[in-house]
């Protein structure tokens, strides 16, 4: 729950919280990511109950963000690093990526107030980047920007 995407392999295992069964709660931010996933009353529901279900109900409850079909643990690995290429340059920029993730990693845990600042912060700094003057100049132009992570 600590990655901000999460990606499972289609009928590779289960997942839940049994640390009930323990006599102990999830720790290590367990009870505190699970509750900012799902919501107070679902949260206290699965770790209460420490059931394990399947890829496809984490699915359903926004703790799995995808599943991949792979025959094997390699073409899984595989299929992730592909997926996760989309993200890095010159795909994207990387650095609006980066400050995309601190932005809703951060916003989530301040006021909103504050959010919007760092939000305004953040871009501010990215429109002095070139990857931001590459993709302005692509959108004006009508073609794929080529970006180069700075």
């Amino acid at each position: 729950m600590a990655a901000d995407l999460r990606i499972a392999r289609k009928g590779a295992g289960k997942m839940g919280l049994p640390e009930v069964s323990l006599g102990v709660l999830p720790g290590t931010g367990g009870t505190q990511r699970l509750l900012r996933i799902v919501g107070k009353s679902k949260a206290i529901e699965l770790m209460a109950t420490g059931q394990l279900f399947d890829f496809d109900r984490g699915l359903e409850l926004g703790i799995v963000n995808q599943i991949v079909d792979a025959a094997s643990g390699e073409e899984f690995l595989q299929r992730v690093r592909e997926y996760a290429k989309q993200f890095t340059t010159p795909n994207k920029a990387a650095q609006a990526v980066g400050k995309i993730k601190r932005s809703v990693q951060t916003g989530a845990e301040i006021s909103f107030e504050s959010a919007l600042a760092l939000e305004r912060e953040l871009q501010q700094q990215l429109f002095q980047t070139e990857d931001a003057k590459e993709g302005l100049d692509a959108y004006v132009n009508k073609r794929k920007p080529q970006f180069k992570g700075k």
